[in-house]
């Protein structure tokens, strides 16, 4: 068994507590003693089946919402929250720079993410690990930190409903978006589905299509979500996507590409699987899909492959849901065999799916003060897989992807007309272009 020490980040103020055993309630929760009681909020979405090209999120006349989903809704009902006092530690005040060179690493210095408690065993060489209903999950969380429900619509409109229907005790749909009490950025959220089922970490078809239709829904390209996987720095195991906007750039996003020539499956679903190139962390991008399911259905296919295979992986969905990038990665097992590099080690960086976007967290003063490209490449480099064993996983995700490749000799005959470079994202005009502070 391989297991590293670790201090877990706290996402919920009631998060050290549930860890001294939880007995009952006595609150409002989001355990099936309180939340099928709930007048929590709900925001319903249309579940689209076009495909990603151009805009999906156009609303007809008929089904215009009452509010903006990402800016009124969950922007606004985040600094609620903040307004509450219901984060450890206020992120706006943190530091925050780009670091000059070709990709420009966004470095942010917060300390408050770093816990002064005694570091506990955490297992990284079995990447699903049944439910422990003993140990924290989401279901202890209080309802205050609750934004609102995210649910299919029944009608096939886009509804909010300040008030909403309770939620039936044995609903699969009762899902969820809540504040992260230790935030990276502004606006930084978990999306917790089907919270009632306790699901353990780990993707299924149902739960990425939701991840999917959220990024969608926020129809700005400055807001992405990611998912860890165990072994690849989640550290709850309750089925959970992050969250968050931040007005720059991922370095990720802007890394060349180079289209992966393939032979498709089958049946053709429109799914384009491209290859990052000069990037410290080896990974693959999927695009297009003649419908949305078929890009939801690619990438987690592809996880599952992962997950089932026992390999660490980080997702990052990107620019509306029109680009999705998958890292399969090795650090934290390199930490538990005692490979990492000690200097490395000492930054105390881990390297989710944030920071092998590009956004590195940083803990210590000298760290950031020092901060170069060199430092951050030097960081993300030992999470990627090797070459030679990037290979193999890739020939594997695109197989369970529905994929056959082209002989070698053939992708290199297509290599020079198939590279991309890759804009930057444009800001959408409703919202306002303050809400990351640089100090």
């Amino acid at each position: 068994m391989l297991t590293i020490k670790k201090v877990p980040t706290v996402v919920s103020n009631y998060q050290e507590n549930s860890e001294k055993g939880f007995e009952g309630c006595g609150r409002n929760c989001l355990g099936k003693c309180c939340l099928p009681v709930s007048k929590l909020p709900l925001y319903a979405f249309k579940e689209d089946n076009s495909n990603l090209i151009g805009n999906s999120v156009e609303k007809s006349s008929e089904e215009q919402p009452q509010i903006c989903f990402l800016h009124n809704l969950l922007l606004g009902q985040w600094e609620d929250r903040m307004s509450r006092g219901l984060f450890r530690y206020d992120v706006t005040a943190c530091d925050t720079k780009i670091i000059p060179g070709r990709y420009g690493f966004i470095a942010q210095l917060n300390k408050g993410r770093h816990l002064k408690k005694r570091p506990t065993e955490f297992r990284v060489d079995k990447v699903l690990q049944d439910f422990d209903e003993t140990k924290f999950n989401f279901t202890k969380v209080g309802q205050e930190e609750v934004l609102f429900r995210f649910e299919k619509s029944n009608d096939h409109k886009r509804r909010f409903f300040p008030t909403a229907p309770p939620v039936t005790a044995d609903s699969d749909s009762s899902s969820v978006v809540a504040i992260n009490v230790s935030p990276i950025e502004y606006g930084h959220v978990l999306l917790i589905p089907q919270v009632l089922n306790c699901l353990p970490q780990k993707i299924d078809h149902g739960s990425f299509l939701l991840a999917l239709h959220f990024a969608i829904e926020a129809a700005d390209p400055f807001f992405r979500v990611g998912y860890n996987s165990l072994g690849a720095f989640a550290t709850i195991n309750h089925l959970h996507f992050q969250a968050y906007f931040l007005a720059a750039s991922f370095p990720v996003e802007k890394a060349p590409t180079r289209r992966i020539m393939t032979m498709k499956g089958r049946e053709d679903k429109g799914v384009i699987i491209w290859e990052l190139l000069n990037y410290p962390v080896r990974g693959l991008v999927f695009e297009g899909g003649n419908t949305i399911q078929d890009l939801s259905d690619s990438v987690a296919s592809s996880c599952i492959f992962l997950q089932n295979n026992n390999i660490p992986f980080n997702v990052l969905i990107a620019d509306c849901g029109r680009r999705i990038f998958l890292f399969p990665q090795c650090y934290a097992e390199k930490q538990a065999r005692g490979e990492a590099i000690q200097e490395l080690l000492d930054t105390q960086v881990n390297p989710a799916v944030w920071e092998i976007s590009g956004h590195i967290v940083l803990k210590r003063q000298e760290d950031f003060d020092d901060a170069s490209e060199t430092c951050a490449w030097r960081i993300l480099a030992e999470v990627s897989l090797s070459n030679k064993r990037f290979n193999e996983v890739k020939a594997h995700i695109l197989e369970a992807a529905g994929f056959q490749t082209e002989t070698e000799e053939k992708n290199r005959d297509h290599e020079g007309e198939s590279i991309h470079d890759q804009p930057s994202p444009k800001a959408v005009a409703h919202l306002p272009q303050d809400c990351m502070v640089f100090h």
